[in-house]
Formats: structure tokens, C-alpha cells, sequence
């Protein structure tokens, strides 16, 4: 592994529990290759723009406007963020049931027919296949079974469009039940640390290609 992406979309600063764990995974992930280039996307910090009436074309169409040159531009240079990283470390906290607002915007940047994926008869097919995603989960609730189960939009949303470009290595870490009390809440941590060292063995996924 060379190159990291990280990508950090809670709205949260003090006590972010997946900017917590983020941190921590990359650290570990860094122990094993020091050297390995990383780049970081803070969405709540520095929010990608939603699409708008002004930039839409230019992410799907010809750019012809400021407006849509520049969310072209934009577009590219995550895009080239994405194609260069082998590993991206997402924290995705659940709002609502789903993702922040601010990772579906990136989204909206990066998957662009004929660039990160393309149609076929045969239906999409992904074109940045080969790379490794570990996404941090935090959650209020409970929602892995269930009646709450039926609720969760973040997981699968998140499959889905990691997938769609090709991504199909990829490990979700729940960290659940953090409105439940501070027990519960450090147990949670305690279940995702031991989940990430079983993911990160002697740092296996970070010795030099």
C-alpha cells in the first residue's frame, strides 16, 4: 500500500466518535509503512458543494459556464484523490437514518459515467476496482438486526455506491448504541478496537507492494 485516503464527514468536532476511530485506524495502518502518502478530506470542515442548477452540468456535461468549469475541476481532483489512494478510511456517522449530506455530495463528485465507472449492456460496470475501503460507522442506535434493522439507509446506501465504482473490498465497523449511556457507549469503542485489530493483524495490509 502507497497511498491513503482519508475521509472524515461527521459534523462534529470534540468527541467524535468516528473521527476517533478514524484517527486510530489510520495510525495503525501507518505503523507498518510510514512513508505511504496520505490525503485527507475533512467534509465537515470543508464541505464538497451540493450540486445546484449551476454546477450540475458541469460534473455530467459539458462545462461551459465558471460555475460549471469549476465543479469540474473539483470533480477531477477528488476523483484523482480517489484512483491514486489503494486504501480509503471513511468515517460516516448516521444521521437520520442515512449518511451526512456532506459524503453524498462527495459522492455526487466522484462517480461520473466513463471516469469511475461505465454502462453496458450487461448494466454498470465500476472502473476503480482493486482498492480496499474500511468505513467507520457511528450510530445513536441500534440497527445491525432487528425491527430497527429496517431503518438503516447508511450501510447499504454506502455499498452500494462504493460498489458501484468498484470498490468491493470493503469492511464496515458498526459502532453502535451511543446514546444508550456511557457504558454502553465505551463498550462500543471496546468492540470496535478489537474489531479493527482483527481487521489490522501485525499491519498485514500495510507492507509495501
Amino acid at each position: 500500500m502507497k497511498s491513503l485516503l482519508v475521509i472524515n464527514s461527521s459534523a462534529a468536532r470534540e468527541g467524535s466518535v468516528s473521527r476517533t476511530l478514524v484517527e486510530e485506524t489510520v495510525a495503525r495502518l501507518l505503523e507498518g509503512n510510514p512513508f505511504a502518502q496520505v490525503v485527507r478530506r475533512d467534509l465537515g470542515e470543508a464541505p464538497v458543494p451540493h450540486l445546484s442548477t449551476a454546477t450540475l452540468a458541469g460534473v455530467r456535461g459539458i462545462a461551459s459556464t465558471a460555475e460549471e468549469r469549476s465543479a469540474r475541476a473539483l470533480s477531477d481532483e477528488l476523483i484523482a484523490e480517489l484512483r491514486a489512494a489503494d486504501t480509503i478510511v471513511i468515517g460516516a456517522p448516521m444521521y437520520n437514518f442515512g449518511i451526512p449530506s456532506t459524503l453524498k455530495a462527495w459522492f455526487d463528485y466522484v462517480l461520473r459515467a466513463g471516469i469511475t465507472f461505465r454502462y453496458t449492456e450487461a448494466g454498470p460496470v465500476g472502473l476503480l476496482e482493486g482498492k480496499r475501503a474500511i468505513v467507520i460507522e457511528s450510530r445513536g442506535g441500534y440497527y445491525s438486526e432487528g425491527a430497527t434493522k429496517a431503518l438503516d439507509s447508511q450501510e447499504p446506501h454506502l455499498r452500494t455506491l462504493l460498489g458501484f465504482v468498484g470498490i468491493k473490498d470493503t469492511t464496515f465497523v458498526r459502532v453502535e448504541k451511543l446514546a444508550f449511556g456511557p457504558e454502553a457507549r465505551q463498550h462500543a469503542f471496546d468492540e470496535a478496537r478489537v474489531q479493527l485489530g482483527q481487521l489490522l493483524p501485525e499491519n498485514q495490509y500495510m507492507r509495501a507492494a
